[in-house]
């Protein structure tokens, strides 16, 4: 197997996760996601850096997987949490670690920065093979519960 080599993604790879993430949606959820919307998701990743940014993890120069971070503060610590979302691995890529590839380079970034305090994630109670993985890279189960309020989409 080729050496995975991690980056954070340039906007070069915007196509790549868009599909990543049309591919995710369908997979996980059974939904077709609007390409132009999804695109333009993405794109204000990389215009309005302030939201987050995205990893991606390459083999042999082809984008394999990625990951979004995005930012929460925390008054109780004085610092940010990062929040790994949208996380793919293409399907022949799979049990290669790629994903811990891109956990190790975000962990090495965040205990090098005073002014992040943690990492978090949230995965679906179904998802027992990704609640391993986590587990088995250190994570743990938080005591929090998610909850959500999704504004009604109007169809114009």
């Amino acid at each position: 197997m080729a050496t995975p080599i991690v980056r954070r993604a340039t906007r070069s790879d915007i196509l790549a996760i868009v599909g990543f993430n049309q591919a995710m949606a369908l997979e996980t959820e059974d939904i077709s996601l609007n390409t132009l919307t999804l695109q333009s998701g993405v794109e204000a990743i990389f215009n309005y850096p302030e939201h987050g940014f995205y990893i991606v993890c390459e083999m042999e120069g082809q984008v394999k997987a990625c990951l979004m971070i995005t930012y929460e503060w925390s008054d109780w610590r004085n610092g940010l949490f990062w929040w790994i979302q949208s996380v793919f691995v293409k399907k022949e890529n799979r049990q290669q670690g790629l994903y811990k590839h891109m956990y190790e380079f975000i962990k090495t970034q965040i205990e090098q920065d005073e002014n992040i305090v943690g990492l978090r994630l949230y995965v679906d109670d179904d998802n027992l093979k990704a609640q391993n993985v986590y587990t088995k890279l250190g994570m743990n189960k938080s005591n929090y519960e998610l909850f959500e309020y999704s504004k009604p989409k109007t169809i114009v």
